[in-house]
């Protein structure tokens, strides 16, 4: 079966009932992406499917056929993307196992919004889930990229 992920046609030989974060996870070698709950809840294995923020611990890799994955490595590999820096310069990271998810799921929003209001930050990050409560750094750091003071 092949996959587009990260910009690039990906040929995976996997059940087509495989979620898409084992996919990534354990076929394609990209970990950035997190195992948090499994069902959907948390936010951890965020990745943008078609640019939407989507949880990939329940996706079907089959549900993928025409559609492009973008994962946390495939928004910046050198970690140079706005919301990269923001996280850092904001003091965002903890424990690293929301990270990815939250800042694909900040990028949809940012993408779609770029000049998102707090509220509309709360409610497009509510659901996304952070064990070390670092949730007023991940506002602030989402200000600050769609600022472009990063």
């Amino acid at each position: 079966m092949q996959i587009n992920i990260n910009g690039r046609a990906t040929e995976v030989d996997v059940a087509p009932d495989t979620p898409l974060l084992w996919v990534l996870r354990d076929t394609l070698a990209l970990t950035g992406t997190k195992f948090g709950c499994g069902i959907a809840q948390c936010g951890a294995c965020t990745v943008h499917v078609d640019g939407v923020a989507t949880r990939s611990c329940v996706l079907p890799v089959a549900a993928l056929k025409g559609k492009k994955v973008t994962t946390i490595e495939g928004l910046s590999p050198t970690g140079e993307h706005p919301l990269q820096k923001a996280w850092v310069a904001e003091g965002v990271p903890q424990c690293g196992y929301c990270q990815s998810g939250q800042i694909m799921t900040a990028a949809a929003l940012l993408k779609k919004t770029p000049k998102p209001s707090r509220k509309q930050i709360a409610e497009a990050m509510n659901g996304n889930l952070c064990r070390c409560g670092t949730y007023n750094q991940i506002a602030s750091a989402v200000e600050r990229a769609a600022t472009g003071k990063v």
